[in-house]
């Protein structure tokens, strides 16, 4: 059982099964989001995921994929929690600081590699794209 939560407490979850892939994502948009180098994403199944406490808010902004995709957040301190599809899909992408346990980086798939920032150095031999990996 994976359990998260945004900074403030306020909001709390749970993810019930095993966790599909971690990606490490260097777009704008993730940049932006993360105020860091890259979004660090654990993508779950939607049906494992319970919210346990409080009332997050959410708003819609369109992918470079040209889905739309739903960004939650904690309304009192604002730590982006999770993402998912508009319209549902069978998978949704938790925030990889906002869990309690700390993810394994090392597991890290590299996504949209052709907007890291100049300077990063991606590590040997792990599995990176420059764009949208072809499964995701």
């Amino acid at each position: 059982m994976l359990t998260g939560r945004c900074q403030c407490g306020a909001v709390r979850y749970q993810v019930a099964g095993d966790p599909i892939a971690l990606y490490a994502c260097h777009c704008l948009e993730c940049r932006k989001q993360s105020a860091s180098a890259f979004g660090l994403s654990l993508i779950v199944h939607s049906a494992d995921f319970r919210l346990t406490q409080g009332v997050p808010a959410s708003w819609v902004r369109a992918a470079d994929s040209g889905r739309h995709l739903r960004c939650w957040f904690c309304p009192d301190c604002g730590s982006r929690l999770w993402h998912d599809s508009e319209p549902a899909s069978e998978t949704m992408s938790i925030k990889g600081g906002s869990l309690d346990q700390p993810v394994d980086f090392s597991t890290a798939i590299h996504i949209w590699t052709a907007g890291a920032l100049p300077g990063f150095q991606l590590p040997d031999g792990v599995p990176h794209y420059p764009g949208e990996p072809p499964d995701y």
